[in-house]
């Protein structure tokens, strides 16, 4: 699933390519994924209507739009944003937004379960969310005191978009990894100083996983369609069976909250 970093990417790449381009049109070969307008009047609200900026909210990808409205995506599971893509005829586009200058945004997605929106305000769809993690003003000391408030799985919560916008599942694995917490200890055990370490990390791992232009451990493609690198740094996310990179124990599975989640039990003791 695309998460912070997989979106910021796109948000980074897309912005000097499409900024004041001006939409003339829009094809649904996957009409379900329009939430707000309906379909049969997405295009036609659509049309005309000019970039003004990009920015990204959590796991959300924000047009900006110069009329004031916002154009919304959400990749899901299996999204990609692709600018032109060498192949127009796959299979697996499920809209394409037309520019006026021919040239258009291809959202590929092999599941069928992206999501967009065409509003006049943002809140309607991102209203909910969480604090960023990587915001300046976002502070270990808020952090702490938020999740420690909390009693529950401490991966579950930081799945959790209310709590903080944009950690998905192989981010969560890794920061947990990183500060040596078992991914199902419970937020309200931790001590102060296992809260400021998975603060640390986490911040760290989104930014380095930014760097490397978001994970491809299947769909996900940046905008010109070349794979991110992020999933080479992996430790723990999807490496079921492999040997730990710190003591060499086998990578194990489990699942929380009905999420796939990978740790190693020596480095991350589960304890009382």
């Amino acid at each position: 699933m695309p998460e912070l970093p997989e979106v910021e990417t796109i948000k980074r790449e897309l912005a000097p390519r499409i900024t004041g381009k001006t939409f003339s049109g829009l094809t649904l070969h996957w009409p379900r994924m329009a939430q707000i307008p309906p379909p049969e009047a997405f295009a036609k609200q659509l049309r005309g209507k000019t970039i003004a900026s990009l920015d990204r909210r959590g796991k959300y990808l924000i047009i900006r739009l110069s009329s004031g409205e916002s154009l919304i995506l959400h990749f899901r599971m299996s999204g990609s944003l692709l600018f032109d893509p060498e192949s127009q005829s796959d299979p697996h586009i499920r809209a394409v937004f037309h520019f006026d200058d021919g040239t258009g945004l291809y959202l590929r997605d092999t599941r069928k379960l992206g999501v967009i929106w065409l509003v006049e305000d943002e809140s309607r769809v991102v209203g909910r969310l969480g604090p960023e993690p990587l915001d300046s003003g976002y502070t270990q000391k808020a952090f702490s005191e938020a999740i420690r408030n909390r009693s529950a799985p401490v991966k579950a919560v930081l799945l959790d978009q209310g709590f903080i916008a944009g950690v998905g599942n192989m981010y969560a694995d890794e920061a947990l990894f990183a500060a040596g917490i078992h991914p199902i200890r419970k937020t309200s055990s931790l001590s102060h100083d296992e809260t400021r370490r998975l603060f640390i990390e986490l911040q760290r791992i989104l930014k380095e996983a930014i760097t490397c232009c978001g994970a491809s451990i299947s769909d996900y493609r940046r905008p010109d369609g070349r794979p991110g690198e992020a999933q080479f740094e992996f430790k723990v996310a999807h490496r079921r069976g492999q040997p730990c990179p710190e003591c060499s124990t086998p990578i194990e599975r489990i699942v929380v909250r009905q999420r796939g989640t990978y740790f190693c039990p020596i480095c991350q003791p589960k304890g009382d």
